[in-house]
């Protein structure tokens, strides 16, 4: 009688886990755009109460945030792209520069987003070095092609690699290593971002190279 229970057993636990492998990505990504629509919805607090979607039409329009959001970041780019935009927005950094906290954070920030945003190469190329010891490789994302004083005080070129924490993407460790120790990998970047939050469990395959596919030799 132990085996047929025992099989039930097993065949409710496989079961379980199916279903669990179908609504956990469902979920999470439900919850993951609710939560940026929902963000974007905040920016409709910048219009006068009387221009409210809740105060138009009576009752309020989840996701209208997401365009307005759009149409801001339009208007935005629109303005500081001319004459008058950018002498504003020298102006306005000067102001948030003297100002000992909100010039540090304001500054990191826009230093990294105009790393991430206006170079073609940052976080495009994905890469291995042994760390944190010798024989122990960590995969991470190639930042800077060369950092010219360390590179200079050391003697050879050093690069700069990001490496992200596990289930964490947005936190990691920057390390600056030799050149020669990087080892670059045929893998994209969201292969390598699934690889990393997911511990290592999801694992991408070996790239297909041309000797591989050669037929051999009748």
């Amino acid at each position: 009688m132990s085996a047929p229970s025992g099989t039930r057993k097993r065949s409710l636990q496989r079961y379980l886990v199916a279903g669990v492998l179908v609504w956990l990505p469902i979920l999470a990504t439900v919850w993951v755009v609710s939560f940026i629509l929902h963000l974007m919805d905040l920016t409709l607090k910048i219009l006068p109460p009387a221009y409210r979607p809740e105060a138009l039409v009576g009752f309020p329009l989840p996701g209208l945030g997401a365009v307005f959001a759009l149409l801001v970041l339009l208007l935005t780019g629109l303005l500081v792209t001319n004459l008058i935009g950018r002498r504003l927005i020298v102006w306005g950094e000067e102001l948030l520069n003297r100002i000992p906290v909100v010039r540090t954070v304001y500054g990191g920030v826009k230093s990294f987003a105009e790393s991430v945003f206006s170079q073609s190469n940052a976080f495009r190329k994905v890469v291995m070095v042994e760390y944190p010891r010798a024989g122990a490789w960590s995969i991470g994302f190639l930042t800077a092609e060369d950092v010219p004083e360390i590179s200079a005080r050391l003697g050879e070129p050093h690069v700069a690699v990001y490496i992200s924490s596990a289930l964490n993407a947005t936190a990691g460790y920057l390390v600056v290593v030799p050149r020669r120790d990087v080892v670059e990998l045929d893998m994209s970047v969201d292969a390598a971002m699934k690889m990393i939050i997911t511990c290592g469990v999801v694992v991408p395959a070996a790239p297909l190279r041309a000797d591989s596919l050669a037929k051999p030799a009748a």
